[in-house]
């Protein structure tokens, strides 16, 4: 006997049921890192209230689940791979909402030297001579690093392949 809705072997219709503000939190948190703010911004897109979205980031951050410092080291890693310089990552660090102690804590994780990573993104943008003389050449060198976030010393110490200051 086949039921009106397709048949025997028709997929049945199941309703998931309806996630708790922690669960849906943790879902996300299971995909990435994310931080405090971000977190609570995703959770309020998500239909849920404010205070049950702080409830369930605090009840996440307790159990280890959650974490700024860590979301913070995350990004540094994967900025400075990506070839951004230290003022860009603090100032996006910033954006997350995340405090200056932690910023500097996240910032110190890095191990390089950003020198070297502003001489090797030069270098693989622009070619091997990144000490050239053509003031046009360096110009725009110069401004390329700028626009990644390097500052002014860390770029002129680039150029002169000489370790920072």
């Amino acid at each position: 006997m086949q039921e009106e809705t397709g048949g025997l072997f028709a997929p049945r219709k199941r309703k998931r049921p309806e996630l708790t503000p922690t669960q849906r939190a943790l879902a996300l948190l299971v995909r990435r890192e994310h931080s405090r703010k971000e977190l609570a911004l995703k959770l309020a897109e998500r239909g849920i209230e404010q205070e049950a979205a702080l409830a369930a980031i605090e009840r996440l951050a307790g159990d280890g689940w959650q974490s700024d410092a860590r979301f913070a080291e995350m990004l540094v890693r994967t900025r400075v791979a990506h070839g951004q310089g230290p003022v860009r990552i603090r100032a996006e660090l910033g954006t997350h909402g995340l405090d200056s102690e932690t910023i500097d804590a996240a910032m110190g994780t890095f191990e390089g030297e950003w020198r070297q990573v502003a001489q090797d993104l030069a270098r693989r943008r622009f070619g091997p001579e990144v000490t050239s003389t053509d003031l046009a050449r360096r110009r725009k060198m110069a401004d390329f690093l700028y626009r990644r976030g390097f500052d002014s010393d860390t770029v002129r110490a680039a150029f002169q392949g000489r370790p920072e200051d």
